[in-house]
């Protein structure tokens, strides 16, 4: 599906605040609309979508099973560009010594933010604004942000590539799991952006017990804390388990093997000297991934 092929996104607003909501009239209060206006959107998507998203439920509404997917879609789309939209504005209300930053959500939440005071504690006078999200950027959209990425997709040339580390995913467990995992007694916790994750690694180490179930989660700073809580065992990058490891939370007895994909930093155009500070930093802490991380 290409993009141009995408719904209204008015449509998803109304559909949105409908969810949110769980009232037509509510919804069309919240976005100054009539109840006939947010009825006719919402009755659009569904039909753009080929199912129905919202069926009564007494004298009220519920989502189906279809909305409940896009409603959640939505709301994780919806947040993400709010946050991004207020960062470029604080940052241009900061003046010139702020950097625009955008990081993959669970790399931010499990690697960064927990580096971040440091480079704040010696660079003071530079003020970062941080955003999470992943995948390509567009050159419009996204001018004037420094991003690090996971490439797993196609760059445009316009942008530039500071390579950072290679990525390294390996399963991680409590010590407590340990012989479960061994025994074949345990659940494989996967995160919905990589599906075949753990697919691969089975077929790359055919050897390695085979879990007795599955569970999906959205991210993996989720699977990552449902691994440390003994609810099963992660396929985590390395990047996200980390710090887990180092604190004794999780254990990875197979390591971590390379999947051919690498993190890097890119942007478009030249940096602010703010920028490249970041840049440089950014690129030093990195090498605890790219030559100490463990093997």
């Amino acid at each position: 599906m290409k993009r141009s092929d995408l719904p209204y996104l008015d449509d998803l607003r109304a559909f949105d605040a409908t969810a949110r909501t769980g009232s037509v009239r509510a919804a069309a209060e919240e976005l100054s609309l009539t109840h006939a206006a947010v009825s006719r959107r919402v009755s659009r998507l569904s039909e753009a979508v080929g199912a129905p998203l919202l069926e009564r439920d007494g004298r009220g509404i519920r989502l189906t099973g279809a909305g409940e997917a896009l409603s959640d879609t939505c709301r994780r789309s919806f947040d993400d560009l709010t946050r991004t939209i207020a960062t470029i504005r604080e940052a241009q209300q900061e003046g010139p010594g702020a950097v625009l930053l955008s990081c993959e959500r669970s790399v931010a939440m499990r690697w960064l933010i927990p580096r971040l005071a440091a480079f704040e504690a010696a660079h003071p006078e530079i003020a970062i604004h941080l955003s999470v999200g992943g995948g390509a950027m567009d050159p419009h959209r996204d001018a004037g942000i420094l991003a690090l990425r996971r490439l797993d997709f196609p760059l445009d040339p316009a942008w530039t590539v500071r390579p950072l580390f290679p990525e390294r995913v390996g399963p991680v467990m409590t010590a407590a799991m340990h012989a479960r995992f061994t025994a074949g007694d345990y659940n494989a916790l996967i995160s919905r952006t990589r599906p075949d994750a753990w697919d691969s690694w089975l077929a790359d180490h055919p050897n390695a017990p085979r879990p007795k179930d599955r569970r999906e989660l959205d991210h993996h700073f989720l699977v990552a804390e449902a691994a440390s809580s003994g609810l099963g065992v992660g396929l985590l990058p390395e990047v996200v388990a980390l710090d887990d490891i180092a604190r004794d939370r999780l254990v990875a007895p197979y390591g971590f093997s390379a999947d051919g994909s690498r993190y890097a930093l890119i942007h478009q155009g030249a940096l602010s000297a703010e920028a490249e500070v970041l840049v440089g930093w950014l690129e030093e802490v990195s090498r605890e991934v790219s030559e100490d991380g463990l093997k």
